[in-house]
């Protein structure tokens, strides 16, 4: 059976072979191929020259990867009519679709899809509104269209997979099948892990330092550093000084240095840069809090990932956040946010740290790789034989 994946995720060509920096990797694209056989993703595409550790190989067997022309920005909109052909083509001769949302290509895919009687199955993987409203002015034009058509789609697919608990479903409803299945699948957990992370809090001292943490790019506002850079402000003008934020992740570091150096905390903020993702478990492992600030996500890995290693945890009133941490953990996206992250790191304590290690730790093996990878499958399994049969 043949499938078309659909997405706006930018792959990039290095000499024949096809790469990744996220989510959509080899082992990823791997589940579509064990059900369907024949893949043929349509996506985003960049050649080139130099191969970094930053990128994960996508070129699997099976997989035939065709590019999408840039057509959303004014100077190639007239692109647009060369996208189409492409997609109708592609769409015409599969014999179903998968398309994640939200994505222009995406929705190009389902409305080909629909006129030419092909079966599509679609994966809520972000919130349309979210993604648009806190990228730019540009955004928060757009966003309003993308959230009610996204909407829609949602509403008339036959089956959808939600990559959140309740928070997606609520905002983007269907009537058809539907599932939860994080695209978060963590391969193991050592119970190791959680002991190390106990016997370290129990060792903290008094006013010994602690140490945030959050990875994410260091030059995307969204995704919302600022905010805890702001709130060890205000804990500086209390005399509070004990707080080290460690930033992971590339990127312009111009802007948060200056939000660092506004509020007068340059000694306590570190910007180590983007870390080969089999280190940064190691990373994690050296902090004591880690912090989910973005006014954007799907379910976020990294947060994921961080509770596997048994870190107490907090983060923003944003999609899956709420989904992963408890209420108290949880500040808002309001001008009152930088007073709840100093009450959330004020509230820590030795047995808070304790209890929410534990708690957030057997949190995280809900993400266990077979769980959820067996959950999709018998979900995939049921949309191919609705259009065998």
């Amino acid at each position: 059976m043949k499938v078309v994946f659909a997405h706006d995720h930018i792959f990039y060509k290095y000499k024949d072979e096809y790469y990744s920096r996220g989510g959509l990797s080899g082992e990823v694209l791997q589940r579509y191929v064990n059900i369907f056989k024949d893949v043929t993703v349509i996506s985003r595409q960049k050649e080139i020259d130099i191969l970094t550790n930053k990128l994960t190989l996508a070129s699997i067997k099976g997989v035939r990867f065709v590019g999408i022309p840039n057509f959303k920005s004014i100077k190639t909109f007239y692109k647009i009519i060369e996208t189409n052909k492409i997609i109708e083509n592609e769409v015409r001769q599969s014999d179903c679709l998968i398309a994640r949302l939200p994505s222009s290509i995406g929705s190009l895919t389902i409305k080909y899809a629909i006129r030419h009687n092909k079966p599509y199955l679609i994966e809520v993987v972000g919130c349309a509104w979210g993604a648009l409203w806190n990228h730019s002015l540009k955004g928060k034009f757009v966003a309003p269209y993308m959230y009610f058509k996204t909407k829609k789609l949602v509403n008339d697919a036959n089956y959808v997979v939600y990559v959140t608990n309740e928070f997606l479903q609520k905002r983007y409803p269907t009537k058809g099948k539907s599932i939860n299945c994080s695209n978060v699948a963590l391969k193991e957990f050592d119970d190791n892990v959680l002991k190390a992370r106990l016997n370290k809090i129990n060792n903290m001292k008094g006013n010994s330092r602690i140490v945030i943490g959050t990875t994410a790019a260091v030059d995307v506002r969204y995704k919302g550093q600022q905010f805890v850079i702001e709130a060890l402000g205000k804990l500086k003008k209390q005399g509070i000084t004990n707080y080290e934020y460690q930033l992971v992740g590339g990127g312009d570091q111009t802007y948060l240095k200056s939000v660092a150096e506004k509020f007068n905390v340059t000694d306590q903020v570190k910007f180590l840069g983007s870390i080969p993702q089999s280190k940064v478990f190691n990373w994690l492992d050296t902090i004591d809090i880690y912090a989910q600030p973005s006014r954007q996500e799907g379910l976020p890995r990294a947060l994921i990932e961080a509770m596997s290693r048994a870190l107490p945890s907090f983060g923003a009133n944003t999609a899956g956040i709420p989904e992963l941490l408890e209420p108290e953990y949880i500040f808002s996206n309001t001008r009152r946010n930088i007073d709840e992250i100093c009450n959330i790191l004020q509230s820590f304590t030795k047995d808070t740290m304790s209890i929410q290690a534990k708690r957030n730790y057997a949190e995280a093996k809900k993400y266990d790789k077979e769980i959820i990878e067996e959950r999709r499958k018998k979900f995939f399994m049921d949309f191919k034989n609705s259009i065998e049969n």
